[in-house]
């Protein structure tokens, strides 16, 4: 799955997510994500949403419209950001992410 040494990265829409699931929580919850995100955030690089992920996203959003595949809007930009930046996406979310032109998907995280 992941080494220490590889260059992981996550995109920008990401940190959104995360973010929102901290401040859904409550309590020690709450704590404990924060820490988590924070945590994270450290440690790895935010891609951003550029001209190039725009570009890959209205590609895909087009594809997935014309194929009658919807897809989560937030999985499309992650799905951009990998593919602009020729990095791979590590889901487990197989339906999100399966079958984009030109997105690298790893699914198996054992």
């Amino acid at each position: 799955m992941i080494d220490d040494g590889d260059d992981v990265a996550v995109a920008a829409i990401t940190v959104a997510e995360l973010w929102v699931g901290v401040q859904l929580a409550k309590g020690r919850r709450r704590e404990k994500r924060e820490r988590f995100v924070v945590a994270v955030l450290d440690a790895v690089s935010i891609e951003s949403y550029d001209l190039n992920v725009a570009e890959a996203h209205a590609d895909l959003l087009a594809h997935v419209r014309r194929a009658g595949t919807p897809r989560g809007a937030h999985d499309l930009i992650i799905a951009a950001t990998a593919r602009a930046q020729e990095r791979q996406v590590v889901s487990s979310d197989q339906s999100g992410f399966a079958a984009l032109p030109g997105v690298s998907l790893v699914s198996d995280l054992s």
